[in-house]
């Protein structure tokens, strides 16, 4: 039996452009011949699919399901819109929302999860589908929220299919009111954290980090007014307080009825629902968000094509 190397390992990944594990087992197969291996890995569809890797993936789909107390909401991202609206990666997607709703939430978890059409993990059937369709694609984020007794209500905006769209929105609400009526505010709630993007539910929840860069601007605002110290710390609190209102969601204008704010809203809600009310949880997933897009230069595409 021939010793596997770490230079092999590292001789073979310069190669084919597989994944370091990848390269270790395709040369423990072929008892280290490494030929042998690179047409194992291609025969996987492993050296393909990793080749691909290093393409942006800003594209693709963000999907939703939910089970019970319990709703998640993933992000899987292609190179192409057009991919996106393949009836295979829909699938994909809806198939890795509900595996994911049986972990605990993180990418490691939802990725090393089985997918139950493959029989493989999350990890490897995003492999196949690689190989298969010829793009790049890539789970980058999930999102798992539950509560022990009450909902947590869904929100897709400009869904493509059942679940799938490029926003997806959960909220968790704690209650032991109505179900029914404990859901419809809740989506109401997940399309209003959809349009307005909070940074936290209660304003005591904001990143501290935020809320220091945001103070220290206001304070070098204030100080251009010429004004004494004193007066431009009271400046500065007044303008701090109007910035927690505005971005934590309690106390946000409510987009469905201005006049509350949604905090009110959910103690307008209690009445119908029959019970407190309280978020314990929300996410939002915008596709592609923080994702930096490569600048492509087709004139230039084309013409390396043509060259061959």
């Amino acid at each position: 039996m021939t010793e596997i190397t770490a230079a092999m390992v590292k001789e073979l990944r310069e190669k084919t452009g597989a994944g370091m594990m990848d390269c270790k087992k395709a040369l423990a197969e072929t008892n280290g011949d490494m030929e042998a291996a690179i047409d194992w890995l291609r025969a996987k569809g492993i050296a393909k699919a990793d080749k691909k890797s290093g393409r942006t993936a800003a594209e693709g789909l963000v999907g939703v399901a939910s089970e019970g107390t319990k709703a998640v909401v993933v992000e899987v991202n292609s190179e192409t819109d057009f991919v996106a609206r393949n009836d295979a990666f829909q699938d994909l997607v809806r198939g890795i929302a509900k595996v994911a709703a049986s972990t605990n939430g993180s990418v490691e978890a939802v990725a090393a999860a089985t997918y139950p059409a493959s029989g493989k993990s999350v990890a490897d059937t995003i492999k196949d589908a690689i190989a298969t369709i010829g793009e790049n694609m890539n789970l980058r984020r999930s999102v798992v929220l539950s509560v022990e007794d009450g909902v947590v209500a869904t929100y897709v905006h400009n869904a493509v299919s059942d679940g799938l769209g490029k926003l997806g929105v959960l909220v968790a609400l704690k209650s032991t009111g109505n179900k029914e009526a404990l859901n419809a505010i809740g989506r109401q709630i997940a399309m209003h954290i959809a349009a307005t993007s909070p940074l936290a539910i209660r304003p005591e929840e904001v990143d501290a980090a935020v809320a220091e860069r945001e103070r220290n601007v206001f304070i070098e605002q204030s100080r251009a007014s010429g004004k004494p110290d004193n007066i431009i710390e009271k400046m500065v609190d007044g303008r701090m307080r109007k910035f927690f209102e505005e971005v934590a969601l309690v106390s946000q204008a409510f987009v469905i009825n201005p006049d509350l704010t949604v905090g009110a809203a959910l103690k307008e809600a209690e009445k119908t629902v029959g019970a407190p009310i309280e978020i314990t949880g929300m996410a939002r997933l915008l596709l592609g968000e923080g994702v930096e897009k490569e600048e492509t230069d087709f004139a230039a595409e084309v013409a390396a094509a043509a060259k061959g």
